[in-house]
């Protein structure tokens, strides 16, 4: 009798090499067995000869509780599946009541517990006024991090939170280890921009990137990063799109402060140039996607291995919200669970990079930055999240998208992958063609801040140990 519940077989990809014609065996939801040669019995055995195999995606920035009523937690988690992702991290920014205590935090605890098809973690963050008092219990309740904004995009559900106050979230926050990801964009500088376009008539497609200039971000990046060298916690700009904000991380790292990074996949496989112009208010994210030149120098970062992370931003809006003629009166953001994965991996392969920058941004990367020390790796005793992903040439046709919305501003986009299986813990979600789980088998999971080892004086970054 065999001592493996599933094997799979293929070219297995580790973030430091890959495994040509290599196997991954599981034992109780687990990973129990990786390597080469001929692989062992198992009860169950999938060949996916030549195709990829690679940890479950754990996707750091997913906001499935934006739109009442729309998407949700449940339609989200299975678009995550369909995209290779088996972790969400949830942003905190519900509608219509942003997650800023316990009772609202152990609610959505229980609805990940009923609704969704894969894991999910969860971020807090603060009431505007009064808010501080709640962080203690926040982070005894399993948050995996907190969220900020320097920009009030609006008062109740995305406030901006003041320096003063930033300080002493940040000040009590440190102890535990957690991430303290804030939002970058100088919110005065914004302000007048924006003002002085529509004063002159100016709000076309192209309006929204040159209203908000590299300067908005690299301020307030500087500002997120510089908050953390003073109160000692782990400050993380969340969605940089400029070279200079990269420049900016690494310096604090090279002091040893903890400062990490993280930048979207749109902002490394979109243009200004071609999809901006093309997509106009479909391409709408903040921070503006950018120029192809800025583009090239941000895959600089990639390939030197100073960026940590690579999240979607995922947010579910109905074109209803992106049609209006006045770039400033659309939301920003667009959906991102399904094209994330394969996007990167394009993006990766274009560029020469090797398939395990992927695996490192995508997987371990998050992974250490969550302290989800079960996660993001293809490593014995570790969750048994794989997928499969099988090569060749596929456009993306957001018609047959799983979210709440069917558009995509990486719609007809060549792909060199897609998803031909994702497994949570051993168990088939998805199998290329539709969802093979019920709704409650995703779990919530929590930290584990012990997992977080700080970086040395060189600025090398925290390991999972």
């Amino acid at each position: 009798m065999s001592d493996f519940d599933l094997v799979l077989r293929g070219n297995v990809v580790l973030a430091d090499r890959v495994i040509a014609d290599g196997h991954v065996a599981v034992r109780d939801g687990r990973i129990a067995r990786v390597g080469g040669g001929d692989a062992p019995a198992a009860r169950r055995t999938e060949d996916f000869h030549g195709s990829w195999i690679i940890p479950g995606v754990i996707d750091g920035q997913v906001h499935s509780g934006s739109q009442a009523g729309q998407e949700g937690l449940g339609m989200a988690s299975r678009a995550a599946a369909a995209g290779g992702v088996t972790v969400m991290v949830d942003m905190p920014y519900d509608e219509p009541e942003p997650i800023v205590n316990r009772t609202l935090f152990e609610h959505k605890r229980a609805q990940v517990q009923n609704d969704a098809h894969v894991d999910v973690a969860l971020y807090a963050t603060i009431a505007r006024q009064d808010g501080l008092d709640a962080i203690a219990g926040l982070i005894e309740a399993g948050v995996c991090g907190f969220k900020f904004s320097t920009f009030e995009a609006n008062p109740t559900r995305f406030p901006r939170i003041t320096d003063d106050v930033l300080f002493e979230a940040f000040r009590r926050i440190a102890p535990s280890g957690l991430l303290c990801g804030v939002h970058n964009q100088d919110q005065e500088m914004t302000r007048v921009n924006i003002a002085r376009a529509v004063a002159a008539g100016d709000t076309g497609w192209d309006a929204f990137g040159r209203a908000h200039t590299p300067l908005i971000e690299d301020l307030a990046t500087a500002r997120i990063y510089e908050i953390g060298a003073a109160t000692g916690a782990r400050a993380h700009a969340v969605h940089v799109s400029t070279s200079r904000g990269f420049e900016i991380s690494a310096m604090y790292r090279r002091a040893g402060h903890h400062a990490s990074i993280e930048t979207c996949v749109q902002y490394l496989m979109l243009n200004e140039e071609e999809h901006v112009r093309r997509f106009g208010a479909r391409a709408k994210h903040y921070p503006p996607i950018r120029p192809r030149a800025e583009v090239d120098r941000l895959w600089t970062h990639v390939a030197r291995g100073a960026c940590d992370f690579v999240s979607s931003d995922h947010v579910a809006w109905g074109l209803e919200r992106k049609g209006d003629p006045n770039i400033f009166a659309n939301s920003s953001g667009g959906p991102g669970l399904e094209t994330l994965l394969p996007a990167l991996w394009t993006g990766c392969a274009e560029r020469g990079l090797a398939p395990t920058t992927a695996v490192k941004l995508l997987c371990e990367g998050p992974a250490r930055a969550f302290c989800l020390a079960d996660k993001g790796r293809l490593a014995v005793g570790a969750d048994a999240d794989i997928v499969v992903l099988q090569p060749g040439r596929f456009p993306y046709d957001p018609s047959t998208s799983l979210s709440a919305v069917r558009w995509s501003s990486f719609e007809d986009r060549l792909f060199t992958v897609r998803v031909a299986a994702t497994y949570l813990r051993g168990t088939l979600a998805w199998d290329g063609r539709r969802i093979c789980n019920d709704a409650g088998s995703g779990r919530f999971i929590a930290p584990s801040p012990a997992a977080f080892s700080p970086p040395g004086p060189s600025g090398t970054q925290p390991t999972l140990t």
